[in-house]
């Protein structure tokens, strides 16, 4: 979308598409999400929010499936949103003394010391710097993320690519494999029973899943179909490039502009596209009911929301103690200022939480984390304020897209007219 394109939809959207709950200090951001809904209606979204331990904001617009109103009770993939909801189970986990960061993953899980891996720590993972991005070059086909077990083995023999906190590169979807597989190892019980059990039900969350139950695929918001466009008269397609001299696809304008910036288009590839990913379907029923923590998380706006207020509250929820003072403080902190081999931004890397991108305002102490589709969830532990936006528009980036950001924007200078009387936009 042009600039001009996305200051009309903003300033000149309906303001009132919207249903729920908010209170009158957040209406703000209500009139936002109405606004930025597409036209003509092609899904729907939610945001939810909460201020001071309390929900302030619980919104909907649009369908979650044609004719269908998008109301409290529906989840969306979230794609890489979900890598929090892993992550903050894992610090919970070393709240309660059964995981340690800085022990060797191999001590946990021994099929793991392979191929030079001995040494590699569960804060080597959570801070995307143990050299184990790559995908395209550790299974066959995108359709063996569909078995857990298949995938496991498949990262016990893999070998990283550099030498662990030597560098850092995003782990976009090798992160689940990993981290899921390393808390197994030490609960012995699967990763959905240690979620129920140490998330899901310490914060009474509505619906979040690593691997949907049959009973609550109906309350999934998937893409609308596409319409079918008429056929026009078609031009040739232009022959394939032939590969380079390394065996790879020639580069795009864009990547050689990028590689002259220091950065590998290829690492992005290995990363995020394994092979034969064009015939994969995220949204099917059998990938919704697989595990893959970094891709195919599903949730409610709200337990996103909810799950990032015991985060903005430092770990503490209704008197439990979820997250130990010590562990908060470090989960909290950048671990990395390195350029990623993999992002195209600096990302600044807390233990499984990256920083928050915003239209301006300054958020030092927030984190978070995005999805491809332009979901995102996060809290300031400074503002004690969370924030989630999940949704069924069909739509791709690595860095979001403008209604996050513009949502984000909204919630911080709703929540900053509070404390200090002035919206202000930085």
């Amino acid at each position: 979308m042009s600039g001009l394109a996305l200051i009309k939809t903003i300033t000149q959207g309906q303001q009132s598409n919207y249903r729920g709950q908010c209170d009158e200090r957040f209406l703000p951001l209500a009139q936002v999400l109405s606004q930025i809904q597409p036209e003509p209606i092609s899904g729907g979204a939610a945001v939810s929010v909460y201020f001071r331990g309390q929900p302030v904001a619980e919104l909907y617009t649009g369908e979650a499936s044609p004719n269908v109103t998008w109301s409290a009770e529906h989840m969306a993939l979230s794609y890489s949103t979900g890598k929090a909801v892993l992550v903050t189970l894992t610090h919970i986990l070393a709240s309660q003394g059964f995981l340690d960061y800085d022990t060797p993953i191999a001590q946990y899980w021994a099929e793991f010391a392979q191929n030079g891996k001995e040494k590699i720590t569960l804060r080597h993972v959570l801070s995307h710097q143990s050299g184990l991005y790559d995908i395209r070059h550790t299974i066959d086909s995108a359709a063996q993320m569909l078995n857990w077990q298949d995938m496991l083995q498949a990262y016990e023999q893999a070998a990283p690519r550099f030498a662990e906190g030597t560098a850092t590169a995003y782990q976009a979807l090798s992160f689940g494999w990993l981290v899921g597989g390393v808390i197994e190892k030490v609960m012995q019980k699967s990763l959905a029973e240690v979620m129920q059990r140490y998330l899901v039900e310490p914060l009474q969350l509505d619906g979040a899943y690593f691997g949907v139950p049959d009973e609550q695929l109906y309350r999934v918001a998937r893409p609308f179909p596409q319409k079918v466009r008429p056929k026009q008269t078609t031009t040739p397609a232009k022959p394939r490039q032939p590969l380079t001299t390394d065996g790879l696809r020639p580069l795009s304008l864009t990547e050689r502009v990028m590689r002259l910036s220091g950065m590998n288009p290829y690492d992005a590839e290995d990363a995020l596209v394994p092979r034969k990913m064009g015939k994969f379907d995220f949204f099917s029923d059998e990938t919704l009911q697989a595990v893959i923590p970094s891709a195919n998380g599903v949730f409610t706006a709200n337990s996103l929301a909810k799950m990032y207020a015991m985060l903005a509250n430092k770990g503490i929820w209704q008197g439990q103690t979820l997250i130990q003072p010590h562990i908060f403080e470090d989960l909290s902190c950048i671990q990395t200022y390195a350029r990623d081999k993999v992002m195209p931004v600096p990302m600044h890397w807390r233990l499984g939480y990256h920083r928050v991108f915003t239209l301006g305002k300054r958020v030092p102490n927030a984190f978070g984390h995005i999805g491809y589709n332009g979901s995102g969830a996060w809290c300031d532990p400074t503002r004690e304020l969370s924030f989630s936006y999940i949704h069924n528009i069909k739509a791709g980036s690595m860095t979001g897209d403008y209604r996050l950001w513009w949502l984000t924007q909204t919630a911080l200078r709703c929540a900053d007219e509070i404390l200090t009387g002035r919206k202000g936009w930085f």
